[in-house]
């Protein structure tokens, strides 16, 4: 009898595992994003940055899965090229300025697969700074000059993606999806976050 409940347990340890192994998987993922601010009375600043990062995926049946990940996105917006009258007895200086903020981001997608390859996913993104920085560049008479300086963004965003997911075979997948920010990227300011991302990933 104890011999035949050892067996038993062990056949349902391992029926567990497998079934654990075949429900849920993680792997790294990286991409490139299209990012730019969204809102009014707001200059459209895209740039092409990137992604890095890793996902797990877990699966409710055939049709739905729950997938979060954990992601560092650049966020550099290209460079701008404006005049400051900085002395009324000088002229203008012409200055070169480019702004960077990176976050950690946090999505969790609620994934519905319409097909054995290919998934409809949808859920909020959380994001969390982790740099913050403008460099301001000029020349004058007296030399070349840089300055840096905190652009003053919130500590926090928050968005909502849409995307799709097509699995080329039960290892390599590409992702496209879009997030809209919902946060202002700092008091005072109608600003947010958009971003465009194309990704690719590899499942353990």
């Amino acid at each position: 009898m104890k011999k035949t409940m050892i067996a038993l347990v062990c056949m349902l340890m391992a029926t567990g595992t497998a079934m654990a192994q075949k429900n849920f998987t993680f792997g790294p993922k990286v991409g490139v994003d299209y990012t730019h601010q969204w809102g009014k009375n707001i200059n459209d600043e895209s740039a092409l940055n990137y992604q890095t990062g890793v996902f797990m995926e877990y699966r409710f049946g055939n049709k739905f899965a729950i997938a979060p990940e954990v992601v560092f996105a650049t966020n550099k917006r290209p460079k701008i090229e404006w005049k400051d009258w900085w002395l009324s007895e000088e002229p203008t200086r012409d200055i070169t300025s480019t702004h960077q903020t990176n976050y950690i981001n946090i999505p969790v997608m609620l994934k519905y697969y319409v097909a054995s390859s290919l998934s409809i996913d949808l859920g909020p993104q959380f994001g969390f700074k982790v740099y913050d920085k403008s460099t301001d560049k000029w020349d004058d008479s007296s030399g070349h000059w840089k300055e840096k300086h905190n652009m003053g963004h919130r500590g926090f965003d928050f968005g909502l993606g849409l995307g799709a997911t097509y699995n080329f075979n039960e290892k390599v997948f590409v992702q496209l999806r879009y997030t809209l920010g919902l946060v202002p990227l700092y008091k005072g300011s109608n600003a947010r976050n958009g971003n465009a991302q194309l990704s690719i990933g590899y499942r353990f």
